[in-house]
């Protein structure tokens, strides 16, 4: 289930300027059936390094395919998405 480049766009297109709730992320969730998506706070995600940065949030990309669900820079393998929020916009 492949984040394609239109995707993306449309991604973008939504997180440049909303803000890391939880409407945000039910229309993350309508973009792609399949694709699963939730939030959490910036610091949960300190380890890992976002596919891409907005001005409220980060966005991860997560590869569900196998046993162990991880974070991954391959919207070919990407099954769901995480946005972590930054400071007050969660």
């Amino acid at each position: 289930m492949a984040i394609t480049i239109e995707h993306l766009q449309e991604i973008d297109r939504l997180l440049a300027t909303s803000r890391a709730d939880a409407a945000t992320v039910a229309s993350l969730r309508g973009l792609k059936p399949g694709v699963t998506a939730t939030r959490c706070d910036a610091s949960d995600m300190a380890d890992e390094i976002p596919f891409r940065s907005y001005a409220h949030c980060d966005l991860y990309l997560l590869d569900g395919r196998d046993h162990c669900v991880r974070v991954t820079a391959d919207p070919a393998v990407a099954t769901g998405l995480i946005i972590a929020a930054k400071g007050a916009s969660a």
